[in-house]
């Protein structure tokens, strides 16, 4: 993992964060699965949610790592990592702590969606990604579901319908009950 990385996430140092946008995006573009699963780590510590500065060193960390995927145009290089962040975020609270407060956790999970997202006509990235959007659909947050099935789900079925032929029979009945 690059140096910088190292130290950020290592440390947890949040006064050297905004460093990581110094660097140039092929500099760091082989430390980013590295990175990513480290978040992981940080992110599923017990005092995460209460936390604010190991929420703001990840939310820097992943707004970097995001642009450098999609500068690099790297995304399949890191989407195991990626899918895997997105994941671990469904063994955390992502119901909105107040009216408009999105918990940490959800707040990851959005832009790490974000990100596989812009992805979409990606059928590896896919392969990865939809059975974590069917998880997130029996999750039965309605915005969270509806949000995800739109994006996740439909919009690949223009180019990969084959990846959504397996969970078809699951994405009808979560959309049919909410």
């Amino acid at each position: 993992m690059h140096q910088l990385f190292r130290l950020v996430l290592g440390q947890k140092d949040l006064s050297r964060a905004g460093d990581l946008f110094s660097l140039d995006d092929s500099e760091i573009e082989d430390s980013l699965t590295e990175a990513l699963e480290q978040i992981t780590i940080i992110s599923s510590s017990s005092d995460y949610q209460t936390n604010n500065n190991d929420q703001a060193v990840v939310e820097i960390c992943i707004t970097r790592i995001t642009t450098a995927i999609r500068e690099t145009e790297s995304i399949e290089k890191h989407a195991k990592a990626l899918v895997g962040l997105w994941d671990s975020c469904l063994e955390h609270n992502l119901r909105p702590f107040g009216k408009d407060e999105d918990t940490p956790h959800a707040k990851i999970a959005s832009d790490i969606m974000s990100c596989i997202l812009q992805n979409y006509n990606r059928p590896p990235v896919m392969a990865l990604a939809i059975p974590i959007a069917v998880k997130f659909l029996h999750r039965g947050n309605k915005e969270w579901g509806h949000g995800i099935c739109r994006t996740t789900c439909l919009l690949p079925a223009n180019y990969q319908a084959d990846l959504l032929a397996d969970h078809t029979e699951v994405i009808v009945k979560i959309l049919e009950a909410s």
